[in-house]
Formats: structure tokens, C-alpha cells, sequence
């Protein structure tokens, strides 16, 4: 019974997992998030929220980047890891800077916070064996780092 409740009688397959997780995350933060700032940056760019105090334009570039850019990357399993770490940042700085850490009440950051958790998570666990990564190491199917097993 406990099998049943556990829920050990479905299959295991982290790689799957990461999968869901990388194009879940990447779709969402290139079509709700970045898609909008790239074809309007000319327009909206000269307005953008500078937290980091290098430019209105430099801030909604690297927002792009790590929205647009980095969400691809993850999406195809393409420098997982570098482009974990650009979105990671840039959801940081949207949390910690433009949304001063706060997780409730008006002008929230819980949804760069998620974001943030998503990404750190992708970071930790690395491509998994069904990207781009994996394929480019000839180690599709059975991607492993030395030394790790099951």
C-alpha cells in the first residue's frame, strides 16, 4: 500500500524532469516575459527600470539577454549551465533590486523569486541527458558525469 501511496509504481527519469523544467521555464520567460522588451526595446528602452545603474538601454539589453537569450538556450539544452546563471541573474536583480525582495503585497517579486528558484535549480542539475549538451558530448542517451551512477 505504502508503494501505491508513495507513488513508486510511476517510473523514475530525472532526465525527464529537467527536460520539463528547462522548456517550461524557458518558454514562459521568452513568450510572457522577454518576447514583449525585444520588439518593443526601441520604443520602451530609454524608459526601462535601471537597477543596476548602467543605462535604461544597457539595463532592458541585458534583460533581453537573459529573458530572450538565455531562455532559448535552456529551451534547446544549449550551455544549460551559462545560461542558467544569465537568467538567474537577471531574475535576481528583478527580485532583490526592482522588486526589493518582497514575496507579497503590491509590486511582489514572487514571480521572479519562482523564476529564480527554477533557474538556480537548472544550474545545480546541469542539462540533463535529453539537450543539446548531452548530444554535442556524443552522450545522449547516457549522459553521465565520471564517476556518477544511478
Amino acid at each position: 500500500m505504502l508503494k501505491y501511496l508513495q507513488l513508486d509504481v510511476l517510473p523514475k527519469c530525472p532526465d525527464a524532469a529537467i527536460l520539463v523544467l528547462r522548456v517550461a521555464l524557458g518558454v514562459q520567460m521568452l513568450t510572457a516575459h522577454g518576447w514583449g522588451k525585444l520588439v518593443s526595446f526601441s520604443e520602451k528602452a530609454a524608459q526601462f527600470p535601471d537597477p543596476l545603474h548602467v543605462g535604461n538601454t544597457t539595463s532592458a539589453a541585458l534583460a533581453i539577454a537573459g529573458e530572450v537569450v538565455c531562455s532559448v538556450l535552456l529551451i534547446l539544452g544549449l550551455f544549460t549551465r551559462p545560461a542558467a546563471i544569465g537568467s538567474l541573474i537577471t531574475m535576481t536583480v528583478a527580485f532583490l533590486l526592482v522588486h526589493g525582495g518582497k514575496l507579497s503585497g503590491e509590486g511582489n517579486g514572487e514571480l521572479a523569486f519562482l523564476y529564480l528558484i527554477g533557474f538556480l535549480a537548472i544550474l545545480i542539475a546541469g542539462p540533463g541527458r535529453f539537450s543539446l549538451d548531452a548530444a554535442l558530448r556524443g552522450k545522449g542517451s547516457s549522459y553521465r558525469r565520471e564517476g556518477q551512477s544511478d
